[in-house]
Parts: C-alpha cells; structure tokens; sequence
C-alpha cells in the first residue's frame, strides 16, 4: 500500500513536471509569435507622384500648387481663374523609407518665358513624411513653402 501511494506521488510530480515544461514552451512559443507579429512590415519610400497644394498661404485663393510626375516637378502660383508658373525641374524620386531631400535641376529656357518664375538654376526640395518644402523668394523676400498632398 505504501508503494501504492509513493508510486501515485512519483507519478503526479513527474505529470506536474511535465504539464508545467508543456506550458513554459507553450508560452515561450506564444511570445514568439508575438514578437514576430510586432515587428514593423517593411517600409517604402514614399511616392510624391501627384498634385500638392500650399498649406501656409495668407489666403485661401492664392497659393502654390506643384505637380510632380515620375522626372519632373512643376509648381505654379495659383489665384481664381489665373495660374502662373513659378518653377519646372527635374524630380528624382526617393529610394528609401523616411524623409528626403533632392536638389532640381530647372528648365530655365522655359522658365525664361514667364515674368512670375524663377530664374534659380536649381531648387532644393524637402518631404518631411508629411509635407514637402521649398525656399520660394520673390521681390527680396524668401518663404518656406510648405505643400501636403491632395
């Protein structure tokens, strides 16, 4: 009977031992899991392909508003019923995740046509993540430009 009750002990401990290793795996396979589900997705660069439009002009019917396509950057200054250029260059996209900066490199022939642009050989422009900048100067007086995508 003794050996009956030792053998009944041996047995529930060796089962506490074994369900108690079964959980610590469970659980260690479960933290795995969820690390590997919160690691970040990777990112892309981001695509500027589109039209932009000011988000700091004094007033809500004159502003800038640039179109970017996949080699170029146009941006013109925007009021009711009348649009004027201001700058064509170049556009090269970003290659990686985050924010970016690129110097264009501007179509003076075509810039040269119109009283309202640029004469800049090269502009450089900024995105934030958010929104994308430029140093706009006009009759002595420089502005940051600031435009979100529509």
């Amino acid at each position: 009977m003794k050996l009956k009750k030792m053998a009944v002990v041996v047995v529930s401990w060796v089962m506490l031992l074994g369900f108690a290793a079964c959980g610590a795996s469970s659980q260690s396979d479960a933290s795995k899991g969820a690390s590997s589900s919160q690691t970040r997705p990777a990112t892309k660069p981001a695509n500027l392909i589109g039209t932009w439009k000011q988000t700091n002009s004094s007033s809500k019917d004159e502003m800038m508003e640039a179109t970017v396509t996949v080699d170029s950057i146009e941006i013109n200054w925007v009021k009711p019923d009348q649009k004027s250029l201001y700058w064509k260059g170049t556009f090269t996209a970003p290659t990686k995740a985050g924010a970016y900066s690129w110097t264009s490199q501007g179509d003076t022939e075509t810039m040269k046509k119109s009283i309202m642009a640029s004469q800049d050989a090269t502009k450089k422009f900024t995105y934030d993540g958010k929104q994308l900048t430029y140093a706009q100067s006009a009759l002595g007086t420089t502005s940051t430009i600031r435009m979100s995508k529509q």
